[in-house]
């Protein structure tokens, strides 16, 4: 198999990225992390609210999954679509995905007006993924078998093969062990797998 054909890719950020712009004497803090989950979103607000905690607003987006597909834009106080969807947009327009962008708003005492507002939050994501580096990754999923010791040299020349990586392993008479691996080879990984005799797929 080609696996410069499968389609399993997808593209986001390598790190956090953070900086400041300025707009009318207001502040935008902008902050974009790499993510994987919810429960990291959740984690990563709940620290900016903590440091920023005086700021008005914490506005932001995420895209989660390979084809974005869970994503949210939250505008925090500001008025509606005028600062989560222009984040949001911003991840959309680089092809984004598993990734939060935050901009934590100062208010400077000039009222920016709607278009001035969107304008803004659309700059500050745009800085938070142009001071960043977009990479493509792999979906990656896990499966996790049993087998017999004398199988041992099969399963790792499978592991080299397909360039698995061994997450977890129990070594013993019966032998445990956990593999990550691309997505897009799975049908082949798994007829292999199969092929090995006594080993044991564990669900």
């Amino acid at each position: 198999m080609n696996t410069e054909e499968l389609d399993d890719t997808y593209l986001t950020i390598q790190h956090v990225s953070e900086g400041l712009f300025k707009d009318r004497s207001s502040k935008f803090f902008y902050f974009a992390f790499p993510v994987r989950t919810e429960d990291q979103i959740k984690e990563k607000l709940a620290d900016l609210r903590k440091t920023y905690y005086d700021a008005r607003h914490h506005c932001y987006a995420y895209a989660l999954g390979k084809e974005a597909e869970i994503f949210r834009a939250v505008d925090d106080g500001e008025p509606n679509h005028s600062a989560g969807d222009p984040i949001l947009g911003q991840i959309r327009s680089h092809n984004l995905t598993n990734i939060l962008i935050v901009v934590v708003r100062y208010f400077g005492g000039t009222k920016l007006g709607m278009s001035g507002l969107i304008q803004a939050y659309k700059t500050a994501a745009a800085l938070a993924i142009e001071e960043n580096e977009i990479v493509e990754e792999k979906v990656l999923e896990t499966v996790r078998i049993k087998f017999q010791y004398p199988a041992m040299n099969e399963v790792m020349k499978l592991v080299k093969s397909h360039e698995l990586e061994i997450t977890d392993q129990e070594m013993a008479l019966d032998c445990k062990m956990t593999i990550e691996f691309r997505k897009g080879i799975e049908p082949i990984l798994i007829e292999s797998l199969n092929e090995i005799e006594e080993l044991e797929i564990l669900t």
